[in-house]
């Protein structure tokens, strides 16, 4: 990780109100196709049932990808996006990783694994992405 890389995805990623404000999310570590966030569980991220909320969870998948995908310039829109729920979150912080799988001229393809701090598979997330350069 690149520090200089690192301070520039935070400070354009911290416009992403929603995600960093609303919901809390934290950017941990960025790389060329790679970014590791995080977000501490409260109140606000549980539903009736007192678990965390699928959206929630999807939130910040989608916000690690739009970090990893766009680590170096902003170019890159997500345009598909499958979320499966393995398990529910047993810790009170959750932590994604996007990795990419490929990334073409025009497209580009990540797996965003969800799982919180005891180790628990919370979500699996496919996004694709295209360039809009």
């Amino acid at each position: 990780m690149s520090d200089s890389l690192l301070e520039r995805a935070r400070e354009t990623f911290g416009h992403d109100r929603f995600a960093t404000e609303v919901t809390g999310i934290e950017i941990v570590d960025v790389a060329e196709n790679y970014a590791k966030c995080e977000l501490a569980v409260d109140s606000r991220h549980r539903n009736a049932m007192e678990t965390v909320m699928g959206g929630a969870i999807f939130t910040l998948a989608d916000f690690c990808f739009a970090v990893a995908a766009n680590a170096e310039k902003l170019s890159v829109v997500s345009v598909a996006s499958n979320i499966v729920y393995l398990n529910a979150a047993r810790g009170e912080r959750l932590i994604a990783e996007a990795h990419c799988l490929k990334s073409g001229r025009k497209n580009c393809f990540f797996r965003v694994t969800v799982t919180d701090e005891l180790g628990t598979l919370v979500a699996e997330v496919t996004e694709t992405g295209s360039r809009v350069e």
